[in-house]
């Protein structure tokens, strides 16, 4: 084809378009995706370590959070409100704990903790303040890991997420939390939480 008749398809087809705007411009536009697109949780987890932070030391980061929500009671003709937490089944070994996972260089800090929270509890909510941070030595690896850890109050919980299939959750009250919890360093997240609860309002924990 000669660079002649291609111009001359080209011109052609603008002429033809120019012709055919102002019909379309009359034609009432119609939505073909839905104005408000419901929140939903991918089923996949994050996998391998490539991505994975690390300090100057070499500490493995990691993120966590403290999921809680209130559940509202009546006695004595008033009502109050009393924190639950959300605790999940380890993958390996018994007892359980808060959700936590590796914090990675393509995300923040905050980020990591939601996403984490997602994937293991299948939950999300408002990030609140940061508890604080934690070194610990892994059970399974000759690895130093830090660890943060935030308050989450849950205000979302899916009924599918990435790894249902692989733990179990279960609201909790305070005591039996700290009973059940098998981690040493969570357990001190846990009474973060607590001291941070006190002071800020008043609740039944």
């Amino acid at each position: 084809m000669t660079g002649f008749s291609v111009s001359l398809i080209v011109s052609n087809l603008s002429n033809v378009a120019s012709y055919l705007s102002p019909i379309f411009e009359t034609i009432p536009s119609t939505k073909v995706v839905p104005a408000q697109i419901e929140k939903v949780v991918s089923l996949v987890s994050r996998t391998g370590r490539d991505l994975q932070r690390y300090d100057n030391a070499g500490y493995r980061q990691v993120v966590g959070c403290v999921p809680y929500r209130y559940k509202k009671q009546r006695g004595n003709g008033a009502e109050s409100k009393e924190i639950e937490l959300l605790l999940i089944s380890a993958q390996k070994g018994k007892g359980m704990l808060f959700p936590k996972g590796g914090w990675e260089i393509d995300e923040s800090m905050e980020e990591a903790a939601l996403r984490e929270t997602i994937e293991e509890a299948g939950v999300t909510g408002e990030l609140e303040e940061r508890l604080g941070k934690w070194q610990y030595k892994s059970k399974r690896q000759s690895v130093i890991h830090e660890g943060y850890m935030f308050a989450l109050l849950v205000d979302q919980e899916y009924e599918r997420w990435p790894e249902a299939e692989t733990r179990q959750r279960r609201w909790v009250g305070l005591d039996e939390a700290r009973e059940v919890c098998q981690n040493w360093w969570m357990r001190e997240a846990l009474e973060a939480f607590v001291n941070l609860k006190c002071e800020a309002e008043e609740v039944e924990i």
